[in-house]
């Protein structure tokens, strides 16, 4: 009767650990990204993939719980279970796509390097020659600078995230990054920070590296939540909530780099 009664109650327990498990969503996020992600001074996360994603656990009544993981082991953290899945401006590469499951895309910008304003400073091997350009660890920027300028003898400085990189960038450290353009726009040179910085050359888009538009990431055996999620996706962008909420970051289209 007693092993019965054991057996009985570790079911409940773990029924109601599956229910509490269901009743939330553990998204994985670096919140360096401003504006698709970042720190408030009150310390709440807040940019548009915050709101996206808030939106998506609400449509799936379930509570949205935040995951704060350093980009560079963001994949590994989400094989190993630390949350259901990625919500962190992840770009979809080949390289990317032997390792998680994306949802459909989000949104497609391209990369474009920063500097100081009115360097004589271009996104090629020949101007770059010489000069330190720094980069987020982990980043599709990262592969990049290391796929076409490293091997060149250009210096590419890896950072824990970019907020780093512009510390270093505003110090002198570095010449130039290749970050996000929104990104380097709206959390950087918009800002009392990006002061007398600006963006340097032409736009640089590569599918191998930078990929094709960023989504949200899935480990390979979670089809079904990626099925739940792309299905909220679709009808936010039908009813019109996505581009409310892309408006409130953003006066131009986004979906397309």
């Amino acid at each position: 009767m007693k092993k019965a009664i054991a057996c009985l109650t570790f079911s409940m327990l773990a029924l109601c650990a599956h229910a509490k498990d269901a009743a939330e969503l553990r998204f994985g996020v670096d919140p360096s990204y401003a504006p698709f992600e970042s720190k408030a001074p009150s310390g709440q996360l807040v940019g548009f993939e915050i709101d996206l994603g808030n939106e998506i656990c609400h449509r799936l009544n379930v509570r949205c719980v935040w995951v704060e993981t350093a980009f560079d082991g963001i994949i590994p953290a989400l094989q190993g279970r630390k949350f259901e899945a990625i919500l962190s401006a992840m770009s979809i590469t080949p390289k990317r796509e032997t390792q998680v499951a994306f949802s459909t895309p989000l949104f497609n910008t391209p990369s474009r390097l920063i500097g100081r304003q009115g360097a004589d400073i271009r996104p090629n091997v020949e101007s770059l020659k010489g000069r330190r350009v720094g980069v987020a660890q982990g980043s599709t920027q990262e592969a990049y600078a290391k796929a076409y300028w490293a091997p060149s003898g250009i210096e590419v400085v890896s950072y824990g995230n970019q907020e780093q990189v512009y510390t270093d960038l505003r110090s002198g450290r570095i010449d130039a990054t290749l970050t996000d353009m929104i990104s380097g726009s709206e959390g950087f040179l918009k800002t009392a920070q990006g002061t007398g910085y600006a963006f340097l050359g032409e736009p640089v888009t590569d599918a191998r590296t930078l990929g094709k538009g960023a989504a949200i990431g899935f480990r390979e055996d979670d089809a079904a939540l990626r099925e739940k999620i792309d299905a909220a996706i679709e009808a936010m962008k039908k009813d019109g909530t996505y581009l409310k909420i892309r408006q409130r970051y953003f006066d131009f289209d986004i979906s397309s780099g």
